[in-house]
């Protein structure tokens, strides 16, 4: 397996890449192109030609939440796969995998619209749609997790604006937020995207989902942002046991928490143009 970072608020120095507050990733895991998530803009794209990852080649759309930092540069990958069709360069039909929830309209701070741009049919005209609340697996050693439980008694505990539903507008506590987990030789790899449920929650449930315990990398948003005492104190607690090899905490993790995880874990250095191998 290998997953290039084609999107995060940061870039690693002397590659000259664009970051922006959002998250993308492509990953190849036997023989399969997987795109997870797509940033907020079309500069996963831009960056994705300058990395030589062909976007057109493309088995699969993930997407861990629809938040418009991972969802609205879809609209851009879209108009990049119509622009291919009209020039004859064949016609990209992705799968596409997200829990069923992911198309629902949310809102927070006054803000009409902080959800997907796109609706599910617009999506189901360019991707084969799969969606889950239930793990998927995506190949042989790759699982889509769906919606992850909520066991600890320190992540997840505040909403996040409100969502609409059929059935009105609610606190919106992103129950949809998923992730992936890669079996490798040496243990998980964990990739997630914001982690709303909670990034302990989310590892146990991979440990569950994959029959394995060990630990091999952790990558992807934290959602450690000026945390709760409790909810950074659990994570600090639950790192200093967990004997991950690397953990990359990228996007929704401030300076201050990646200081404190460095004291119980290995924090490697993580932006656009970074690449990790299994």
């Amino acid at each position: 397996m290998q997953l290039t970072v084609l999107l995060d608020n940061n870039t690693i120095i002397d590659r000259y890449l664009l970051g922006e507050p959002g998250l993308s990733f492509h990953i190849v895991a036997e023989g399969k192109n997987i795109l997870f998530d797509a940033g907020y803009s079309e500069a996963f794209i831009r960056n994705a030609s300058r990395m030589g990852v062909d976007l057109l080649k493309l088995d699969n759309i993930v997407l861990s939440h629809s938040h418009m930092d991972h969802s609205w540069g879809l609209a851009p990958l879209f108009q990049l796969f119509t622009e291919a069709m009209i020039e004859g360069q064949g016609n990209p039909k992705p799968e596409f995998t997200a829990h069923p929830d992911v198309f629902l309209s949310r809102t927070v701070d006054g803000l009409p619209e902080i959800g997907s741009f796109l609706t599910e049919q617009t999506v189901s005209n360019f991707c084969t749609m799969r969606m889950s609340k239930e793990p998927l697996w995506l190949t042989d050693k790759l699982v889509f997790l769906g919606e992850i439980p909520r066991n600890n008694d320190f992540e997840a505990l505040e909403s996040m604006g409100q969502i609409r539903t059929k059935n009105g507008t609610k606190d919106c506590f992103i129950h949809e937020d998923s992730a992936l987990a890669y079996r490798s030789d040496d243990g998980l790899v964990i990739i997630t995207g914001c982690s709303h449920a909670g990034i302990c929650n989310i590892i146990e449930y991979a440990r569950e989902v994959c029959g394995e315990e060990r630990i091999r990398d952790v990558i992807g948003g934290f959602h450690l942002l000026n945390p709760p005492q409790k909810q950074m104190q659990g994570t600090l607690d639950y790192f200093s046991k967990l004997q991950a090899q690397r953990i990359f905490a990228c996007h929704c993790t401030d300076l201050a928490a990646k200081i404190k995880l460095s004291a119980v874990a290995n924090i490697c250095e993580v932006g656009v143009g970074l690449k990790i191998t299994h």
